[in-house]
């Protein structure tokens, strides 16, 4: 299946640095999946998937340990916040870019999530429309590989 997505603002790389809004160029495993509980019901996806909580981020801070992992408030490192005001991670499903082996400012956060209106770029994410990611969620799951090229 080929899907029109948005990719980061820095195009596609294969030397993924920290903040460069890079998408990494790369086979990713999908690995679990966050909602926006009052915006979406359950997913019909065969990956896990929590709903997301006011206390729920992501730290992109290459020297904390917890880089690139989900972290709760208080955080006093940097982060991202995972309840956004926007519809972005409405559906939001964490890639395997640097995950099982950590490197610090390597990239975090490469989340596989909603595209904004226009498909304009993301900060490194691969994104879709609402209407594609429910068309694609039930035929994803742990052995599912996005693959960016």
């Amino acid at each position: 299946m080929r899907l029109r997505a948005a990719l980061g603002r820095s195009g596609v790389t294969g030397l993924k640095r920290e903040g460069d809004g890079a998408t990494p160029r790369a086979a990713m495993r999908l690995l679990f999946g966050y909602r926006r509980g009052e915006r979406m019901g359950a997913l019909p996806t065969a990956l896990p998937v929590k709903r997301i909580r006011k206390t729920m981020l992501w730290c992109d801070a290459p020297g904390h340990p917890a880089y690139n992992r989900p972290v709760t408030t208080p955080f006093a490192a940097s982060h991202e916040k995972l309840l956004r005001d926007d519809h972005l991670y409405d559906v939001c499903i964490v890639l395997d870019w640097n995950i099982l082996s950590r490197r610090r400012g390597c990239g975090s956060a490469i989340f596989f999530h909603l595209a904004r209106p226009g498909y304009t770029p993301t900060e490194g994410c691969v994104a879709l429309s609402p209407a594609d990611m429910r068309r694609l969620l039930p035929f994803l799951n742990d052995r599912t590989v996005l693959r960016v090229f």
